[in-house]
């Protein structure tokens, strides 16, 4: 491959590492709603070069975790509260017709899978490390929708999660938060291993509330919705 391939495959790479950490720190709360991303001080951060930058702000922009205005900038976008009601309505319609598709009982492979990204979702949580615990969050959902069989759906599922990711940031360094969504995903195994449907479907539509609920009740303090 010519150098300048090489090159252009690296920059490609580590734009999109760059696009993942400001992901990660948005989740997490590090970086808030409306607050601005410079592109000068994140090269600096992340040791990178500006356009490197520029390319993950696109990235994300594409997204809908950042909002870029010419003249001003990126900044982390705010979702308004009917927005994020929207999303959550559909997310709710995908998620039930997903779990409706997944074949019960589960099969050894799923519980198995699931049961060793719960193991390190909940290690994550007693170590306080809540990047890790973002990453085993995600990989449960993943593994869990994907076993519906149609990817297109599992995508969706996906796509639309990750447009809200600002959202949990309300509630993603919460202790009670984190501790009721473990319980969740282990009572989700559970009905998966048992066949029980009707409450794998409570399970999903309940999980999609705290988050949610936090973030609104957060904007409305701040009169903002």
């Amino acid at each position: 491959m010519p150098e300048q391939a090489l090159a252009t495959v690296s920059e490609s790479g580590a734009s999109r590492s760059v696009a993942d950490l400001i992901e990660e720190e948005i989740v997490l709360g590090w970086l808030h709603p409306r607050e601005r991303l410079v592109e000068e001080e994140l090269a600096l951060r992340y040791s990178v070069k500006r356009h490197v930058v520029r390319d993950a702000l696109l990235k994300l922009e594409r997204i809908g975790l950042v909002e870029r205005t010419p003249n001003k900038g990126a900044v982390v976008r705010m979702l308004g509260a009917t927005e994020v009601e929207q999303i959550y309505a559909v997310r709710e319609v995908l998620e039930v017709l997903a779990a409706e598709q997944i074949s019960l009982p589960a099969s050894p492979a799923l519980i198995d899978a699931l049961s060793r990204i719960q193991e390190r979702h909940s290690a994550a949580l007693e170590a306080n490390d809540s990047r890790a615990a973002f990453h085993a969050n995600l990989d449960f959902h993943h593994v869990l929708f994907g076993a519906c069989g149609n990817a297109c759906l599992a995508e969706m599922i996906r796509s639309l999660e990750q447009k809200v990711h600002g959202v949990r940031s309300y509630t993603a360094g919460d202790p009670v938060h984190l501790r009721q969504a473990r319980d969740e995903h282990i009572a989700m195994i559970e009905s998966l291993r048992t066949g029980d449907r009707l409450k794998l479907i409570a399970l999903c539509r309940a999980h999609l509330i705290p988050a949610r609920a936090a973030y609104i009740a957060g904007l409305r303090r701040r009169g903002l919705a």
